[in-house]
């Protein structure tokens, strides 16, 4: 009887396997393994799901073994797949540390990096992971740029930011997405507005309130949500920058939708009311988008080892 490619049997060593393998797929199968399903991993990586299926083949032919079993629950890894899963996440760890460990043996690093975002990113690990490389690397000097978000991803693409931080529905293959945090968007209105202090659990009865709408860095969920409930079809305001939206929204311009975290100070300040109950509010992924590793400096590689350390410490995003 003729052996399955995929046995479980113990295969020779093959030495070229380093050589013929692509080590995105061990990045993929990672996310495989964490999330416990084809279509989550797809949607942590912001990809299609058949790329993340044909990734997962590819890793199997190389290595000859079946990792992942399919089920209409997701995947369930295989003896072989968990061997790999180990492997994976030892792997990982010790790239995540591998440009402090050069770093500490050599001078000390210098070099700019720069930071281009969308406006409104509230991030712990992100103001953490800042204020940690200032204190390990001084030699590193540090520029953050806002940006639309169709202006974001060009700075990276044209070698003018080596770190882009935004929401993108329609991911380039040559770049490397990450996600950083889940952000919540809540309508907020001022306490000028007749519904101060009340929730509205119907958004139709909206359709005729001044809106006030972020143009083209508007999320897709959102834009999504204010569609389905006829709102904002004719904007009384505009502002990509959500500082500007959120001027116009506490002075009674119209009612408008921002980040939750950005927004927090002015409901404490009793400056914006939180208008929708939270099941209701429109959510989506944060990534960092950078390019493959082969091609980041060194200060990068320090950036993204230390926020990285920091989101895995906090199983973050959710």
């Amino acid at each position: 009887m003729s052996e399955s490619p995929h046995s479980s049997k113990t295969m020779p060593i093959d030495p070229a396997l380093f050589r013929r393998i692509d080590l995105n797929l061990f990045k993929i199968f990672r996310e495989i393994a964490r999330a416990g399903g084809i279509g989550a991993a797809a949607r942590r990586l912001n990809l299609q799901q058949p790329s993340v299926s044909l990734a997962l083949k590819r890793l199997e032919d190389h290595l000859e073994t079946e990792l992942c079993i399919r089920s209409s629950k997701g995947v369930e890894l295989t003896p072989s797949g968990r061997v790999v899963a180990g492997f994976v996440d030892q792997l990982f760890r010790q790239i995540q540390v591998l440009p402090q460990s050069v770093a500490g043996a050599s001078a000390d690093v210098e070099g700019l990096l720069t930071i281009r975002a969308v406006s409104g990113v509230a991030s712990r690990e992100l103001d953490e992971t800042i204020g940690s490389l200032a204190r390990r690397h001084p030699g590193i000097r540090l520029r953050i740029d806002i940006a639309p978000r169709r202006l974001v991803l060009q700075a990276l693409v044209k070698d003018a930011a080596e770190v882009c931080i935004a929401f993108d529905a329609a991911p380039r293959a040559d770049l490397f997405y990450e996600p950083l945090m889940r952000e919540y968007q809540q309508l907020y209105c001022s306490r000028h507005h007749p519904l101060w202090g009340a929730k509205v659990n119907n958004p139709e009865v909206l359709g005729e309130e001044r809106v006030i709408v972020t143009g083209s860095d508007e999320p897709e969920d959102v834009r999504h949500f204010r569609d389905r409930y006829q709102l904002g079809l004719a904007p009384a305001g505009e502002a990509e920058n959500l500082i500007e939206a959120r001027r116009m929204i506490g002075t009674g311009y119209g009612i408008g939708f921002l980040p939750t975290m950005i927004a927090d100070e002015g409901v404490k300040k009793q400056e914006l009311w939180p208008m929708l109950p939270d099941p209701m509010l429109p959510n989506y992924l944060l990534y960092l988008v950078t390019k493959p590793e082969a091609q980041q400096t060194l200060p990068t590689q320090l950036f993204l080892a230390e926020i990285r350390r920091r989101l895995a410490a906090r199983g973050l995003p959710i």
